[in-house]
C-alpha cells in the first residue's frame, strides 16, 4: 500500500492540552427530542429544530428569541439560514430568512420582516456591553411580544418522504434537499436579488422558486447534503469554470457512500464522483471552511453508522489537463459538451481518503462540525461522547493507512490527528444528535463576535453551548 507524508497548512497552532466545559444552557428547556442548532452566519441567532417547530436562541442571552410553529405537520428534522441576496440603496436586505425540512416531506421557506427589530437584533450586543439600559431592553421585549414574527412565505413540494437535510448554496442563489425518497432536489430562488429600489423590494416579498434537478443516483436514504463554502480554493485552477460551475454539492447516504455533484456546460447537475470506504450509513458531511496552502481545494469530511470520520481530498490533475482540450473546448475532443453525461470523462473527478481520524465513538456518529477559526474537529454521537481533535503537522502522529476508494491507487493519511480530549454523557444519558461551532455574544464572553464556542443538541431537548479552550 502507498503511502504518503505530506502535509498542508494551515495547521492550528499545536496545543498540549485542551479543556472543555458546559456553560448555562439554552433556556428554556425544549423538553422534547431536538434534531440540530444552525447559527446565523452573522447575527447573534441560533435556530434549533425540535418536533414540529423551530425555536430560534439569541446568542446574547441564551434565551429564546422567536419560535417558527404551525407550519409542519410531522418532525422539522434541518435548517438552514439563506445567506443575503441583494441590497438596497446600498443596505443589506432586512429580511432574514429560513428554510424548515420536515419528515412530512416538505421543506418551508420562512421570512421574518426584521424592520425596527434590525435595531434590536444590533443592540443585543451593545445590551451585554451595558451600552444600553434594562428599560429599553424590556420596551424592545413587549415589542416584539405584540408583532407577528415568522411567515411561512412558501412550501417546497415533490419529495415522496421525509426530509432529511436542507442547505443553502454560498450565494443564497440554490438550495439542496434530501429525502428518504433516495432524492437529492435543487432548487433555485428566481426572485429579484437585486432590488433597485424599495417598491422592488416590497416585490421581492413574494418568493419565487424552480426546481433545477432532481437526482436519484443513490442507493438508499439520503441523509444529509452540503454545498462546498465560498473559499478561495473554490474557484482554483483545478475547477476551470469551463468544465463545471462553482458550486459543488455532497451528499450522504444510507447506501454507505457520498456523491459529489456539480453543474456542467450544459447547465445539467452530474455526479462528478462516488466516495466508497464506509462499512454502514454515512450520516453527514462537512466541508472545510479555512483557506488552504496554495488555494488548494477544499477537504470534505464524511462520518457515519461504522464510527468513523474521513477526510476526503480532491486529487489534483496533472499540468496537462488543464489545456483547452480538457475544458471540453475543442473541436477534435470526443469528451466534450456535445455527448451523454455518462460519457464525459472530462467531468469526473478523483478524490481520495486522506486520513482517517483516531476512533474514540462506540456506535454511530451522528454529526461532526469544523472550525473555521482553528481548524479543530469535535464529533458526537450515538453514546453520548463529544470528542475534539486536532491536525498535526507530525507525521509520526498519523493515524492508519486507508485503502483505495475513489482513485487508480492505493493511498494513505496525508497528515496526522489526534483527540484533544473528549467528554463522556454530555447529555446525561441521552444521544447527542448535532453540534455546531458558534461565536459568542453572551456576557462571559472575552472576545465578543470572535471567540469560538461548541453548541450540542440532543435527545434530552437542551441545547447546551460549551467553552473550548487549548494551550
Amino acid at each position: 500500500m502507498a503511502t504518503e507524508t505530506t502535509t498542508d497548512a494551515p495547521v492550528a497552532h499545536s496545543a498540549t492540552t485542551a479543556e472543555i466545559t458546559p456553560l448555562p444552557p439554552f433556556s428554556p428547556d425544549l423538553y422534547q427530542r431536538a434534531w440540530a442548532s444552525i447559527p446565523h452566519p452573522s447575527l447573534p441567532l441560533i435556530a434549533t429544530c425540535h418536533a414540529h417547530s423551530v425555536t430560534v436562541f439569541s446568542l446574547s442571552t441564551l434565551s429564546k428569541h422567536s419560535v417558527l410553529t404551525g407550519g409542519h405537520t410531522r418532525s422539522v428534522r434541518s435548517a438552514a439560514w439563506q445567506p443575503p441576496r441583494g441590497k438596497v440603496s446600498g443596505k443589506e436586505a432586512k429580511k432574514l430568512r429560513l428554510v424548515t425540512g420536515s419528515f412530512d416531506t416538505t421543506a418551508g421557506v420562512w421570512t421574518w420582516d426584521q424592520g425596527r427589530r434590525e435595531e434590536r437584533l444590533e443592540r443585543e450586543i451593545r445590551l451585554q456591553s451595558g451600552e444600553d439600559n434594562k428599560e429599553s431592553q424590556e420596551e424592545e421585549e413587549e415589542e416584539e411580544e405584540a408583532e407577528d414574527e415568522w411567515e411561512l412565505t412558501i412550501v417546497l413540494e415533490g419529495h415522496e418522504n421525509e426530509v432529511k437535510s436542507v442547505n443553502y448554496s454560498p450565494s443564497g442563489q440554490y438550495l439542496a434537499t434530501c429525502s428518504r425518497d433516495k432524492s437529492v432536489w435543487i432548487w433555485e430562488d428566481v426572485g429579484n436579488p437585486n432590488p433597485s429600489s424599495e417598491e422592488e423590494e416590497e416585490e421581492e416579498d413574494e418568493d419565487e422558486w424552480e426546481t433545477v434537478a432532481v437526482l436519484q443516483e443513490h442507493d438508499g436514504d439520503v441523509k444529509a447534503v452540503a454545498w462546498c463554502p465560498d473559499v478561495p480554493g473554490r474557484k482554483s485552477k483545478y475547477a476551470p469554470p469551463r468544465r463545471y460551475g462553482d458550486d459543488v454539492l455532497a451528499s450522504a447516504s444510507y447506501d454507505n457512500t457520498v456523491r459529489l455533484w456539480r453543474e456542467d456546460g450544459d447547465g445539467e447537475w452530474v455526479c462528478v464522483a462516488v466516495l466508497e470506504g464506509h462499512e454502514g450509513t454515512v450520516w453527514g458531511v462537512a466541508w472545510e471552511g479555512r483557506q488552504r496552502e496554495n488555494d488548494k481545494f477544499p477537504r470534505l469530511l464524511s462520518w457515519g453508522a461504522d464510527g468513523q470520520i474521513r477526510v476526503w481530498s480532491l486529487k489534483e490533475p496533472e499540468e496537462e489537463e488543464h489545456g483547452e482540450g480538457a475544458a471540453g473546448g475543442g473541436n477534435n475532443n470526443p469528451w466534450g459538451f456535445g455527448v451523454p453525461n455518462t460519457m464525459r470523462r472530462s467531468l469526473k473527478e478523483e478524490w481520495e481518503c486522506t486520513a482517517v481520524l483516531p476512533k474514540v465513538h462506540k456506535g454511530d456518529i451522528y454529526s461532526v462540525a469544523w472550525s473555521t477559526e482553528t481548524g479543530l474537529l469535535a464529533s458526537v454521537g450515538s453514546d453520548g461522547v463529544l470528542a475534539l481533535y486536532q491536525e498535526t503537522a507530525n507525521t509520526s502522529e498519523m493515524t492508519e493507512e486507508v485503502e483505495e476508494t475513489n482513485g487508480d491507487a492505493p493511498t494513505a493519511t496525508a497528515a496526522g490527528w489526534k483527540v484533544l480530549t473528549t467528554v463522556t454523557s454530555a447529555h446525561g444519558p441521552y444521544e447527542i444528535n448535532h453540534i455546531t461551532w458558534c461565536k459568542r455574544y453572551d456576557a462571559g464572553s472575552e472576545r465578543k463576535g470572535e471567540e469560538e464556542m461548541l453548541v450540542t443538541t440532543g435527545d434530552d431537548g437542551v441545547v447546551r453551548p460549551w467553552q473550548v479552550r487549548i494551550q
